[in-house]
């Protein structure tokens, strides 16, 4: 599926319709350049999931676990068993080892977290065959994001 978003505004949105698709266990891979919208895409799904802390790139440290809201999330049955959303940035990662490493394998494919990896270009030997792909690129517009997601049909 192919998005253009007009604005951050706009790829914020797109995160939260993308997290009202998600029931647990799923790895999205997002690839693009930098500035591209993947952190802000990230914030979205975080919202959507019912996450109120503010959310930012993990890059120094890798990776940060947020607990959702289930309190939110139980409005819609398929998605209250989410509990946890882990945001990695591989951006500075040139195998991802370093991840296994640090614990990834403990968040990955669980039932009750989504696991989002910002730069998971570079990390593709850790990653499940089962991913959703996210590509970012920059438009023409000033703030034009084309988004295109492989792996998911996003419903209204």
């Amino acid at each position: 599926m192919k998005f253009i978003t007009k604005s951050e505004k706009d790829t914020f949105k797109l995160g939260q319709k993308l997290a009202r698709q998600l029931c647990g266990g799923e790895v999205l891979a997002l690839i693009g350049e930098l500035g591209s919208g993947k952190t802000i895409l990230i914030k979205g799904v975080a919202k959507g999931l019912g996450i109120k802390k503010h959310i930012t790139s993990p890059t120094f440290v890798l990776m940060k676990v947020y607990k959702t809201n289930e309190h939110e999330l139980k409005t819609n049955l398929h998605k209250s068993r989410i509990q946890w959303l882990c945001h990695v940035d591989a951006y500075r990662l040139k195998s991802g080892q370093d991840l296994i490493d640090i614990g990834l394998n403990d968040w990955l494919g669980r039932p009750d977290t989504v696991t989002v990896i910002e730069w998971a270009d570079r990390v593709k030997d850790v990653l499940p065959k089962n991913k959703i792909v996210i590509k970012f690129k920059v438009g023409k517009e000033n703030n034009e994001r084309i988004i295109k997601i492989y792996g998911i049909s996003l419903r209204a």
